[in-house]
C-alpha cells in the first residue's frame, strides 16, 4: 500500500517507495507547482495516465547524465556544426510539451496529460521550467523540456519531427548546462535511448545524495 497525500501532506522518504511496481511512493489528488517542486527537491517526480489519481515515484537505480559524459557521434557533431537547426531556449514552451505529448508508434496514450501541462506551463511563467527547441525553416521540428533547481536538471520528455532533432537540443542543452555549473541531468527511467547518449543508472540513495548537493543554493527562478 502507498500513502494517500493530503494538501500540504510532506512526501514520505524516497526511500519508502515500492519495489515492484519500481518506484512508486505516493498518490494525490492535487497537482500544483509548489507540490511538483517539492517533489523534485527530494527526488520524486509524477507519472500518471489520463483517469487516474497522481501517482509519484522514485525509482531504483535512477537514469542520470552527466553533462561532461554525453556521448557525440561524429554523425551528430557534423549535424550540430552544419548549421541546419536553429536552437532557442523558452520561446515555445507549451508547444514542445504538447509535441511530447503527441501519440508515437507503439504507444496507446500519454502520460503528459493536460494536468501535467498546465502545472509545468505555470512552472514555466515562473521560471522553473525550461524547453530547448529545434527549429528548421521557421518550423519547430524537435526539442525538449524539464525543470531546473540549483545545478540540476530534471529532463522530462523530447520529441522530434526531423532525424537528430531532438539529439541537437540535449547538446544545447547539456551545452548551457555545463556553462551555468549544473552538474547532473536526471532522466528518471532507464532506456536504450538515453544510454546510448551516455546516460547511465545509479542506486536512488546515491541520486538523493547528490540532489541534494547540488541543490543546496540559492533558488533562483530565470527565464532562458
Amino acid at each position: 500500500m502507498i500513502p494517500w497525500l493530503q494538501p500540504g501532506q510532506p512526501f514520505p522518504p524516497a526511500g519508502k517507495a515500492l519495489k515492484q511496481p519500481n518506484g512508486l511512493l505516493a498518490a494525490s489528488g492535487e497537482l500544483t507547482p509548489e507540490r511538483i517542486l517539492d517533489a523534485y527537491s527530494h527526488g520524486i517526480f509524477p507519472w500518471y495516465s489520463e483517469g487516474e489519481p497522481v501517482l509519484w515515484w522514485s525509482p531504483d537505480p535512477r537514469m542520470v547524465l552527466v553533462p561532461d559524459q554525453l556521448r557525440v557521434t561524429r554523425s551528430l557533431a557534423k549535424t550540430v556544426r552544419s548549421g541546419k537547426f536553429e536552437i532557442r531556449f523558452d520561446t515555445a514552451f507549451e508547444r514542445v510539451m504538447r509535441e511530447c505529448a503527441a501519440p508515437r508508434d507503439g504507444q496507446d496514450g500519454t502520460w503528459i496529460v493536460d494536468d501535467i501541462v498546465r502545472a509545468y506551463t505555470a512552472l514555466h511563467a515562473r521560471g522553473f521550467a525550461h524547453s530547448v527547441e529545434t527549429w528548421c525553416d521557421g518550423e519547430l521540428v524537435g526539442g525538449l523540456y524539464g525543470v531546473a533547481l540549483p545545478r540540476m536538471f530534471f529532463g522530462e520528455s523530447m520529441f522530434a519531427r526531423e532525424t537528430d532533432a531532438s539529439k541537437v537540443a540535449l547538446v544545447a542543452l547539456v551545452q548551457k548546462l555545463k556553462e551555468d555549473g549544473f552538474g547532473l541531468i536526471d532522466c528518471q527511467q532507464e532506456t536504450r535511448h538515453l544510454a546510448s547518449l551516455g546516460a547511465g543508472p545509479i542506486p536512488r540513495a546515491e541520486f538523493v545524495q547528490k540532489l541534494k548537493e547540488l541543490i543546496h543554493f540559492p533558488l533562483v527562478p530565470t527565464r532562458w
